[in-house]
């Protein structure tokens, strides 16, 4: 019975259906910047379709899929940029959770990149004794015994430095 109930309402076409609370508030948060997220995206979604299927909805500034350095292929996430906030707040309105190039793409505010620091060159990872590995020394010692013959072995020494 609740089975048919609920039935009914997505036929009626009641808000009612939405119970989940991640799903509420994957719809309710508001904008306040005009950038899109879109993830789900198909890896064959390229820059042109994804600004073809988000220019009805307003003036565009950027439609950017994120493709991997090595492989060349998308990442199956993209950026959208436009004009105004109330442009994209239509097209995630109009784009969220529908088909592009046969995959269900959402539409989520863009979040600001946050800061991180530079690497460091020649940072060393140091272990838990507070040691760092410096540098790795190899040699070859003979190992014949005068009459024996010819042996040879290969020894590493790891030089370390306290922090």
């Amino acid at each position: 019975m609740a089975f048919y109930s609920a039935f009914r309402r997505v036929l009626n076409g009641s808000s009612s259906v939405i119970t989940s609370p991640f799903v509420s508030a994957r719809f309710s948060s508001t904008l306040t910047a005009p950038k899109l997220f879109i993830s789900g995206l198909n890896r064959n979604t390229t820059d042109e379709k994804l600004r073809e299927a988000f220019a009805p909805f307003g003036q565009l500034v950027e439609a950017k899929v994120i493709m991997d350095r090595a492989t060349q292929r998308s990442k199956g996430f993209a950026f959208v940029t436009y004009a105004s906030i109330e442009e994209a707040e239509k097209a995630r309105e109009g784009m969220n959770a529908k088909f592009l190039d046969g995959w269900v793409i959402f539409v989520d505010p863009a979040k600001p990149k946050e800061y991180r620091p530079p690497p460091q060159p020649n940072s060393q990872q140091s272990s838990e004794f507070g040691f760092k590995t410096n540098k790795t020394i190899g040699c070859i010692c003979d190992m014949s015994n005068g009459d024996k013959g010819d042996e040879r072995a290969f020894v590493n020494f790891a030089l370390e430095e306290e922090i």
